[in-house]
């Protein structure tokens, strides 16, 4: 009866010691399978929709991958505010922590603090939107042809500061328009201003185009004064393209009676009857597609890419009820006719950079 008893402990013991190993390999199993995203905003997200578009689009993709899996990936959105020497070292904290397998941002000024990074992190991945980066098998990065974007958006200017009062009641006879910057950096100076240029002189090659920078992304006040000081020299259409500070030149645009095109999404609501144009980013459909296809181990890490207009990823927007109802039909017609050309490939806007 005692060997019985010793035996049945031991068998006991056997049993207990395979159940733990069994949990100690199905938590490690989990630990290599499971994921974490984290989206991190080199700003914040209010007034920003490009960073709205990234933040939805990511959180769309784990939520569905998650429900189409029986997964619980997890997903946090960290805004590192508007104060760019901050930046650096939140994202070094970020990626320290190892707590996410991946980390989702959007802007062309992170590769360069990301890079050095990855040598100090090498098992932390990231991927990049509306940036570049070659040859770093940590890092994906999707670049939008800004140029294509920019081109459109000065052609759609062009018409207007051209065109006369009975089609534009607010345009003058100066053939002046103007972009308002944030601030400078690379993709602004190199492609957005040359490519809006180009696209205004295509129409006419007498426009006269102004630039101008607020000096961060969030001080309406000030772009609103700029916009108003362009005005008083004879501007009637504006491009504005600094986050929060845009809402400055909406303002100044109603109480003063100048055009406005818009960037990035649609913005026919903001001002309707002002905002004559929207060259819009398909940037949550990629953060989404990205994101997704990351959690299916199908995104290819150092290999940059770039997409545009005959991707789908930077459109016109044309069928959107307020702009119908309140920008000239000719109009749409011709800026409609240029962005099928390059969707064809007769205009061939190849990117800048």
């Amino acid at each position: 009866m005692f060997r019985s008893f010793k035996k049945n402990i031991a068998f006991f013991i056997k049993a207990i010691s395979f159940f733990c190993l069994c949990l100690i390999l199905a938590g490690c199993s989990k630990k290599k399978t499971e994921n974490a995203v984290a989206v991190f905003i080199p700003g914040v997200m209010a007034g920003s929709p490009i960073y709205e578009m990234l933040a939805d689009g990511a959180v769309e993709a784990v939520n569905e991958f998650n429900t189409k899996n029986n997964s619980n990936v997890k997903i946090d959105v960290i805004e590192a505010g508007t104060n760019q020497a901050e930046w650096s070292s939140k994202l070094t904290a970020l990626t320290a922590g190892k707590k996410y397998s991946l980390i989702v941002s959007s802007n062309s000024s992170l590769p360069a603090i990301i890079e050095p990074l990855t040598e100090q992190f090498p098992e932390q991945k990231y991927l990049v939107l509306d940036a570049f980066l070659d040859k770093n098998n940590n890092v994906a990065t999707i670049n939008y042809n800004q140029r294509e974007q920019g081109y459109l958006t000065g052609y759609a200017a062009g018409l207007a500061t051209t065109a006369s009062k009975s089609v534009f009641p607010y345009a003058n006879d100066a053939k002046k328009i103007a972009l308002i910057a944030a601030q400078e950096y690379p993709v602004m100076n190199q492609v957005i201003l040359p490519a809006f240029i180009e696209g205004a002189h295509a129409v006419d090659s007498e426009i006269t185009v102004d630039f101008r920078v607020v000096g961060n992304w969030y001080d309406a006040s000030k772009s609103a004064d700029i916009a108003k000081s362009l005005y008083d020299d004879g501007v009637d259409v504006i491009l504005p393209i600094s986050g929060g500070a845009n809402q400055g030149v909406i303002s100044a645009a109603q109480t003063m009676n100048f055009y406005v095109t818009w960037f990035d999404d649609n913005g026919y609501e903001k001002a309707p009857g002002y905002v004559i144009s929207s060259m819009a980013l398909g940037q949550k459909r990629l953060a989404k597609e990205s994101v997704y296809s990351y959690l299916e181990n199908k995104l290819e890490f150092g290999k940059p890419k770039t997409v545009g207009v005959k991707e789908g990823y930077i459109s016109y927007v044309k069928d959107d009820p307020t702009c119908l109802q309140t920008v000239p039909e000719d109009f749409i017609f011709q800026l409609s006719a240029v962005e099928n050309d390059i969707k064809s490939g007769k205009l061939d806007l190849k990117p800048l950079m």
